[in-house]
């Protein structure tokens, strides 16, 4: 594996992870509403924001140097997902591309990080 090749397989999960973070912390925009004291509003965002965003941490935080933890618990999250979202209103292909797509694909590279793990840090 060229080196450029090895940098990208290594850094694009932990990327991806970051922007997926980033990605769902769009979704508690929704606190928002006109006529609604500050403090309610901080309260309802630290709420929505707060479970995903430990998880997400977390999760990558055990990811980053065991990257089999990262590919079988990301791949898990996408999994769950689709057993809860089966049969809800919103349940249709676009729920495989928003959700648990990119968790798939984090799993998948994490995995493959960890297969190639003596080529991406050969001084580990």
């Amino acid at each position: 594996m060229n080196k450029l090749a090895g940098r990208l397989l290594y850094w694009t999960p932990r990327v991806l992870c970051i922007a997926f973070a980033a990605f769902t912390s769009i979704f508690a925009l929704d606190v928002f509403q006109k006529g609604v004291p500050v403090w309610q509003v901080a309260l309802a965002l630290l709420m929505h924001l707060l479970p995903s965003t430990i998880l997400v941490i977390a999760l990558l935080v055990a990811s980053w140097r065991h990257e089999w933890i990262g590919g079988i618990a990301f791949l898990v999250l996408a999994v769950l997902y689709v057993v809860w979202a089966h049969g809800k209103p919103f349940f249709g292909w676009q729920t495989f591309l928003l959700i648990p797509g990119p968790l798939v694909v984090v799993g998948v590279l994490f995995l493959l990080n960890w297969r190639y793990r003596a080529q991406l840090r050969p001084a580990s």
